[in-house]
């Protein structure tokens, strides 16, 4: 703001800072001096006031050094007094008065938030899945299934006998490198048709539906070496932390806490791996199977069912199905193992 320049008087509001009480008043400019006068009167060098950001409607606050301040509704009249004193807004507000410029920071906005979902996401929640205690990914896989089980699963229709035949079958197999995460094999009958998916706790859930889909144990031992893989990379504790990241930041900004708690469970029911995390888990199970020296034709087995499967049912298949990659490109995936050997 220029020095030796008398700006024309506007009408405002002055508070004291300590109390409620408005005092109308004017406000002008003379030689770098704000001047109040009216139904209280001070002065104040230019220096030392802070002014609020310009607003299409809201009104503007001059503050004194005191706490005291002055509210203006007459917008362009304070506008025009502070243009001539050479008072210039920032040029952040210059941007946020732009359409243009409100258009770009959207845009960057929305490209930051883009980045961030895409890259940096994904690689903290690994690191805190990686890193998050045992106890914690226990309870967390036991308050899923315990969800699970009381909306779309039913107590397994197998023999013990059989439960165990295949759990027993399955621990029989080495895992193909290091040691293999501690898992537990967990029988359901499901309302969503052949599944299998792993949780945090360890617990692989296998439904009597893939079993039967199947018609072969050594085809199930691929499709529990896939689900191993999951669990060997904190896959599913991954989705899960990301998913939790975007529910509460739709909270912080929509502010609908309640309907995002009521559809906590479907969204963990409906939670999908990255294609990334899918291939990684059929690359576990193909080198599991020939560490075992189980033959690949009976993983084949399993996306051959399973992509004839999805063939058959289209848009009505389970979820299992819908979140991998598809049917074709993995059978091919594993035909081209099988021709290395």
């Amino acid at each position: 703001m220029d020095a030796d320049i008398t700006g024309k008087p506007v009408d405002a509001a002055y508070f004291d800072g300590h109390s409620s009480r408005l005092h109308r008043v004017t406000l002008q400019v003379r030689d770098g001096v704000a001047q109040v006068r009216g139904e209280a009167e001070r002065d104040s060098p230019l220096a030392e006031l802070r002014v609020s950001e310009r607003s299409v409607h809201a009104l503007r606050k001059i503050t004194f050094p005191d706490g005291a301040y002055l509210e203006v509704r007459d917008l362009q009249g304070l506008a025009s007094l502070l243009h001539s004193t050479g008072h210039a807004d920032g040029w952040v507000v210059r941007l946020q008065q732009s359409w243009r410029g409100a258009l770009a920071a959207a845009v960057g906005t929305l490209a930051v938030i883009g980045l961030g979902y895409v890259y940096v996401l994904p690689a903290a929640a690994d690191l805190l899945a990686r890193n998050m205690p045992a106890s914690m990914e226990q309870q967390l896989g036991q308050g899923v299934l315990a969800t699970l089980d009381r909306h779309m699963f039913e107590p397994s229709r197998f023999s013990e006998q059989r439960m165990a035949a295949l759990s027993e079958r399955f621990r029989q197999l080495q895992p193909p490198g290091g040691e293999a995460p501690s898992w537990r094999l967990v029988f359901r009958k499901s309302r969503i048709g052949p599944n299998a998916f792993a949780l945090p706790s360890g617990d692989i859930v296998l439904t009597d539906e893939m079993v039967r889909l199947l018609e072969d144990d050594e085809a199930v031992m691929g499709v529990l070496a896939h689900e191993l893989g999951h669990l060997h990379q904190h896959h599913i504790t991954r989705r899960i932390i990301q998913g939790a990241v975007v529910a509460s930041s739709a909270a912080m900004l929509f502010g609908d806490v309640s309907s995002l708690l009521t559809a906590a469970p479907a969204a963990l029911v409906d939670m999908k791996y990255s294609r990334d995390a899918e291939r990684d888990a059929d690359a576990y199970a193909i080198a599991m199977l020939r560490h075992n020296g189980v033959p690949l034709e009976h993983l084949l087995t399993v996306f051959e069912r399973l992509h004839k499967f999805e063939q058959q049912h289209g848009l009505e298949m389970a979820d299992y199905l819908s979140s991998h990659p598809a049917g074709a490109e993995r059978i091919e995936r594993v035909r081209a193992a099988m021709r290395q050997q």
